[in-house]
């Protein structure tokens, strides 16, 4: 069954906090709006962490796309971009793309999930359906 990105989108939008931070449960949030859109993760358990959304988005029919800028690249609804975790964590980061913003358990202000990974930039990946 394929996944519906408008209502994965509107899940995600309609669920999060309004302003930073989140409450370290980016990965919840993202699993529940893929859920809302229609995605199955009968054979397998979502990941605890956001850094380790790659291979389930992947399963889920999402491919990685290059994004050498992300401050000035034309996402599209329903881009998901993991990201390795900052100096100081240890479980990364998962955000969901609406359209207007990058949203996981907050609408973030840009790609960057807060003042540490916008400083420190680790590595990312960012897929498409």
């Amino acid at each position: 069954m394929p996944i519906d990105l408008d209502r994965f989108a509107k899940h995600l939008r309609a669920h999060a906090d309004s302003t930073p931070p989140g409450h370290g449960k980016c990965g919840e949030y993202v699993r529940r709006a893929l859920q809302a859109g229609g995605a199955h993760f009968n054979e397998y358990s979502p990941p605890h962490y956001g850094k380790q959304y790659g291979l389930t988005l992947e399963r889920l029919g999402f491919h990685e796309i290059t994004v050498d800028d992300p401050d000035h690249f034309p996402f599209v609804r329903g881009d998901l971009m993991v990201m390795e975790p900052h100096t100081g964590s240890a479980a990364g980061h998962v955000a969901g793309y609406d359209g207007r913003n990058w949203i996981s358990d907050f609408v973030q202000r840009d790609f960057w999930a807060g003042k540490k990974y916008r400083e420190e930039r680790p590595h990312y990946a960012v897929y498409r359906y």
